[in-house]
């Protein structure tokens, strides 16, 4: 089974360090009586400990480490610091289907044996995989699997014609191949800023039932290679444009390229960041004093150093850097400012960003007359105050015009009758006083007292 670590096999089974293993020379399995068979068990442990088991009984306590078989069945041994080992059969069976008493691993060749009894030759050999005949040389006895794969797993039995029983089946003996290293799983950000590293990482995990062989990578993005083979699993990318969008892929091979496996697709896809450039004090507008100092901040939120930063005034280029200072300004200074940030990558010039700021107001009030901020709210007030007298001034002179034009209409309404001339030679007294109260008039005395 795929993912598994542990080969069962009727014979040697190699476990993972620390673990009891059970020894079989010739390593063949099943192993057959009429080799002669030695089986060794080693494990943890005091020489001399080891307990022997034979067809699911103890057999031996105290006994060897080592010793040679003389009776056909199943045995295993146990150890006191490692536990029990994986089983061995030992046959004395008339035809016998022999498979090498080792781990098999994708790519491996193997080379099966049908043998009659104390070698004895077998004639019209078949080899069967489960209920599968296999395609072999017909009357050969060894049968070659060359480059394993998971898909050759199965119980293996053969057929022949002996010269002590006639026709003949073996035993079926199960063979289960191994993984010589996981399927790669490739792993990586699924989608990325412009500009930002690209790192995919291609995970397989090898065999731990052989020592570790080299393996070779390869990387392809859209079917076309962009990495590789090379020794390690790491694809780098120092930074991504829009172009490095794709469905990646990695593919893992053994050396000499016998074993191949590739992995599922990894859709990367690399989108131009919204960069949002500000400008401190915020905008839209700002009102300041001729000789303040101001300074004007830029930033970003998003993107990779460095970032250039361009000061623009009614649209032209002032100055460069996150920070304007102005020091002490003057009405020249008056303008619409904006920050321009901007990201450049590698030698090429590749750009990354480009960030507009809101637009700010900058409006520097001149300083009155007098010299002195508060002139002109002075000459401001001086003028409102004149204004009031003159429209007072035109009131007053108004209603005098209108009181005279009423009198004269009024005289020219009722005229007054002359006084009658005095008669002749009358003479005309003169009328010096003053009027008294109530009519009456004081006269003068005449000339004669």
């Amino acid at each position: 089974m795929a993912g598994k670590v542990t080969l069962l096999l009727w014979a040697q089974t190699v476990f993972l360090a620390g673990a009891t293993q059970l020894l079989v020379q010739p390593p063949w399995t099943p192993a057959v009586l009429w080799d002669r068979v030695t089986l060794t068990c080693q494990g943890s442990g005091t020489a001399g400990d080891t307990a022997w088991y034979k067809d699911f009984g103890i057999w031996r306590i105290e006994g060897p480490d080592s010793f040679t078989v003389t009776e056909s069945g199943i045995y295993w041994c146990y150890r006191p610091g490692t536990g029990v080992s994986p089983t061995v059969r030992v046959s004395d069976d008339s035809l016998v289907l022999q498979v090498p008493a080792r781990a098999l691993l994708e790519g491996d060749t193997v080379t099966l044996r049908c043998r009659g009894w104390r070698n004895n030759s077998v004639a019209s050999v078949s080899f069967y995989r489960d209920k599968e005949e296999l395609m072999s040389p017909r009357g050969r006895t060894e049968l070659s699997l060359p480059r394993l794969e998971l898909q050759h797993s199965g119980r293996y039995r053969c057929e022949g014609w002996t010269r002590i029983r006639g026709w003949e089946k073996s035993a079926p003996v199960p063979v289960t191949v191994q993984e010589l290293f996981t399927v790669p799983l490739l792993e990586g950000p699924p989608e990325l800023p412009e500009g930002s590293p690209l790192n995919l990482s291609c995970l397989s995990t090898p065999s731990p039932l052989r020592p570790p062989a080299p393996l070779l990578y390869r990387f392809y993005r859209d079917g076309q290679s962009v990495g590789g083979p090379q020794g390690s699993p790491q694809l780098l990318v120092p930074a991504v444009g829009v172009s490095h969008s794709g469905n990646y892929s990695c593919e893992v091979r053994s050396e000499g390229g016998t074993v191949r496996k590739s992995s599922a697709r990894l859709g990367v896809t690399v989108r131009m960041p919204v960069a949002n450039a500000t400008i401190a004090p915020a905008p839209p507008a700002l009102q300041v004093r001729p000789g303040e100092p101001v300074t004007l901040r830029c930033s970003v939120q998003v993107g990779s150093a460095p970032v250039t930063f361009t000061w623009l005034r009614d649209g032209h280029e002032v100055a460069r850097g996150p920070l304007l200072e102005l020091g002490d300004i003057d009405v020249g200074h008056s303008g619409t400012y904006q920050c321009v940030a901007t990201n450049q990558l590698g030698q090429d010039g590749h750009r990354v960003f480009r960030a507009l700021s809101p637009e700010l107001a900058l409006q520097v009030t001149p300083l009155g007359a007098a010299g002195h901020p508060w002139s002109t709210a002075v000459a401001v007030n001086v003028g409102r105050t004149l204004l009031y007298l003159l429209l007072l001034l035109a009131v007053i002179g108004g209603c005098r015009w209108w009181h005279r034009r009423a009198l004269r209409k009024e005289q020219e309404s009722n005229p007054q009758e002359p006084p009658a001339p005095p008669e002749e030679g009358a003479a005309l007294e003169p009328r010096v006083g003053k009027e008294r109260a109530g009519g009456d008039h004081e006269e003068l005395p005449g000339p004669h007292g």
